[in-house]
């Protein structure tokens, strides 16, 4: 088992106080899988069939109908870094695509690949991050970076990719 892989075991005390914190009722599935989501930057699958075991009324297989449907969980693990690349119509005028090229090339992601093989990133393209007026925009864990080029995104990337050499 890789370091990534065993880091990302499931925790099932950390998701016996997430189900209490949230009310312990199948009622509060989506609050549930939002905070486990939050801890883990993904839905692991054993922690769907906890959840789906724990909580009485539901089962597993519920709890990764719910998962799945939703867009804003994901099942697949994210890196560390979580990009986030807006296509919607400003964005893409302006430039996106070459931005998101660029970060495909510059972290060596494959064709449907979205997680850099380390695991320090993960790459999305998103419709919309609501920040038309300041387009292209990519938004990094959460900063939003500005009218982004192919050239300043790189510098981006540099400057994360130092902070974590040290």
């Amino acid at each position: 088992m890789t370091e990534v892989e065993n880091s990302r075991k499931i925790d099932t005390h950390k998701l016996d106080s997430i189900i209490t914190a949230c009310g312990g009722d199948k009622s509060h599935l989506i609050a549930i899988l939002q905070k486990v989501q939050e801890e883990y930057k993904y839905l692991p699958e054993d922690a769907l069939i906890y959840i789906g075991t724990k909580i009485e009324g539901l089962s597993p297989a519920t709890v990764y109908g719910v998962a799945t449907f939703y867009a804003q969980f994901s099942l697949d693990p994210k890196g560390k870094y979580e990009i986030k690349v807006c296509d919607g119509t400003a964005c893409h005028v302006r430039g996106s695509m070459p931005v998101l090229n660029a970060i495909k090339s510059h972290l060596k992601l494959q064709d449907g690949q979205s997680t850099t093989n380390d695991g320090l990133f993960s790459l999305e393209t998103v419709s919309c991050l609501g920040a038309c007026g300041l387009a292209p925009v990519c938004v990094i864990n959460g900063k939003v970076y500005p009218q982004m080029t192919s050239d300043a995104v790189k510098i981006v990337l540099d400057t994360l990719l130092e902070k974590e050499r040290g």
